[in-house]
């Protein structure tokens, strides 16, 4: 049975733990796992910077040493390169540690480790089986094919030309040039186009007059686009290729490059390493903020510091880098930051939070409203045509990372009924609009996200995850009145959806995904604290009853039983960065098993009394 104290003291520990890893200014930091992917391209560009460079130091000489004792100390088993620690290998990362390897002269110094690198590419596809990796998507095929090329590993007929030239248009036509990149990769298409350009000029006398003439403006779109920290995007790896790109076409001493250089010195960890980006600083915040203001008997998290912190954190001019208006958020307070879609409504939650608290003045509360209207406006207005919405950029459909998302859309609606007071009726009317699209879901009712994935599926998919966070959705929806508005029709949970989830159950009680495949034939994985609680969210959108539920009963043990032994800490690599690039969050974890429990408890406190049993709980 059911246990409500024995879930109610675990959410106890694990709200504290969450508390505990604020920083002394109240929000939250957390920390990206390190990334050998990174690490090879930051090695990379250090090494053609020292080649090509009056202002390379032996500072840098150090850096490259540990980055190169890091990678090798790092090969797996089969002969290649994971993204992370956890990660499985992977031909692009693979790729990069060679090349990396090969530029320092550690791959000739190390045979076996070379010989077994290459045999894993080899058995991976070589060159086909990268661009097969990517498909029609050059975003990361190019920059990896033009570090390989710049070892000296491949020839420049094999590096696709990238029309840097386009970037001198006004960023509004982008959208309907097709460019083969998504939006977040410009730097990337002028830096490797430009590499390309220098070192295989193209036979069409037109072609090579048109890219010549626009070369020095292209060339400024990066200094236009660097942020002050001096990393695109507080990425390692973008930042990385456009510093290599620099270095290797004779402008390793121009600003850009300095910067670059700058930030990748800056953003080196102890061991050597380097992670994917900076950190999630406004993503994990605004999720803690979340999960721990779903119960109504504690807000001691809702700090007037972290308040402000937040509020700061909104964008106040047009961005230099996708053109975006003021008003929204990124997933960092910091300079490399891009606002987008999923963080925007995660702040607008957490504003709401902060709103509804009975302590705040009048001048801070219209400050918070003030902010939360400017938020709205900004979603509203990157809404898709076909209701959907996308990451960065409105229109941008033809690349994956540029299309609508499900878990977005989801995002983003509940984001904006979190204020539907402040919204016109014709925007009301677009939301009711985005609703449709969420019945866009998978044969057998999942949802997939667009930024996480499962790397022990072949699709490398998380429909778990995309599935609870569309239902989070119908949850707050599913007894929501438009009385301010147009009536809509009824929001029911679809039971499609609960029950696909209820059928990825374990037979440990856990879900989803982890470093091995458990039964392939069911598509079952190894349990994970984070797609455990996901899942359980998502069960508890249902509304039969929590004491209907055998599974989420399983669940719920399961999760207490790693709270309890503090191993729900314990992260996965869930996390999609650009590119197919895995990730994980140590934060992840924390925020979910808090989230997952408290709407367990809330979901008891809703039962009738009778309804719920309290047992001793099943421990083993």
């Amino acid at each position: 049975m059911i246990d409500p104290a024995r879930i109610r003291a675990a959410y106890e520990i694990a709200k504290q733990d969450l508390l505990n890893q604020r920083d002394s200014s109240g929000h939250w930091i957390g920390e990206l796992s390190t990334s050998s992917l990174s690490t090879a391209t930051a090695v990379s560009a250090l090494q053609l910077a020292l080649r090509n460079s009056s202002q390379s130091s032996e500072a840098d000489v150090a850096l490259i040493r540990k980055g190169v004792d890091y990678l090798l100390s790092h090969q797996n088993e089969d002969g290649g390169w994971g993204d992370t620690d956890l990660s499985y290998s992977n031909i692009a990362t693979t790729m990069l540690t060679v090349a990396a390897l090969t530029l320092t002269g550690d791959a000739e110094k190390n045979p076996s480790v070379l010989s077994a690198a290459n045999q894993y590419i080899e058995q991976k596809g070589g060159i086909p089986g990268l661009r097969a990796r990517y498909g029609r998507d050059k975003t990361f095929a190019v920059p990896i094919l033009t570090n390989y090329a710049l070892a000296g590993l491949v020839d420049w007929k094999e590096v696709a030309p990238l029309p840097f030239e386009a970037a001198v248009l006004p960023q509004a036509f982008y959208k309907f040039i097709q460019l083969p990149v998504v939006s977040y990769a410009i730097p990337a298409l002028v830096g490797i186009g430009q590499a390309k350009y220098y070192h295989d000029k193209p036979w069409n006398p037109f072609s090579r007059m048109a890219r010549a003439a626009t070369f020095n403006m292209a060339a400024q779109v990066l200094t236009k686009m660097q942020p002050k920290s001096g990393g695109y995007l507080e990425a390692i790896p973008l930042t990385s290729f456009v510093v290599m790109s620099l270095a290797a076409t004779g402008r390793a001493n121009s600003e850009v490059a300095q910067n670059g250089l700058r930030f990748i010195r800056e953003s080196v960890r102890p061991d050597g390493s380097w992670p994917i980006d900076t950190n999630l600083a406004t993503w994990v915040t605004t999720l803690s903020i979340n999960a721990l203001s779903v119960l109504d008997d504690d807000d001691s998290h809702l700090t007037l510091d972290c308040l402000e912190w937040l509020l700061d954190c909104q964008t106040k001019d047009v961005h230099p880098f996708t053109g975006a208006a003021p008003g929204a958020w990124g997933w960092t307070d910091l300079s490399g930051s891009v606002p987008d879609a999923d963080d925007t409504p995660g702040a607008l939650l957490a504003l709401r939070h902060f709103y509804d608290r009975g302590d705040l003045d009048d001048n801070t509360r219209q400050r918070i409203r003030a902010a939360a209207q400017r938020g709205c406006r900004w979603l509203i207005d990157l809404q898709n045509r076909d209701g959907g919405w996308p990451t960065f950029c409105r229109g941008w459909g033809t690349q994956p990372f540029d299309r609508s998302g499900s878990d977005l859309t989801a995002h983003a609606m509940r984001g904006l009924l979190a204020w539907i007071n402040e919204l016109h009726p014709r925007e009301y009317q677009r939301l009711i609009q985005g609703k449709w699209y969420l019945f866009n879901q998978q044969k057998g009712g999942p949802w997939l996200p667009l930024w996480f994935g499962n790397q022990d599926r072949e699709e490398e998919d998380n429909p778990i995850y995309g599935t609870s966070k569309v239902l989070s959705y119908f949850r707050d929806t599913h007894n929501l009145e438009y009385e301010l508005h147009t009536p809509a029709p009824p929001t029911i949970v679809p039971k499609n959806a609960i029950r696909w989830l209820t059928s990825q159950q374990n037979e440990d009680g856990g879900f989803g995904g982890g470093n091995s495949i458990r039964d392939a034939s069911v598509g079952r994985y190894e349990s994970t604290v984070e797609e455990t609680a996901l899942a359980i969210e998502g069960l508890l959108c249902d509304d039969k009853g929590i004491e209907n539920h055998p599974e989420l009963e399983k669940a719920l043990d399961w999760l207490c039983r790693r709270v309890e032994e503090n191993s729900h800490v314990e992260c996965s690599p869930i996390g999609f960065y650009f590119s197919k690039l895995w990730y994980y969050e140590k934060l992840y974890p924390r925020i979910m098993t808090v989230s997952a429990l408290a709407y367990a408890c809330k979901a008891i406190q809703a039962a009738p009394s009778s309804s719920v049993l309290s047992g001793s709980g099943t421990e083993n």
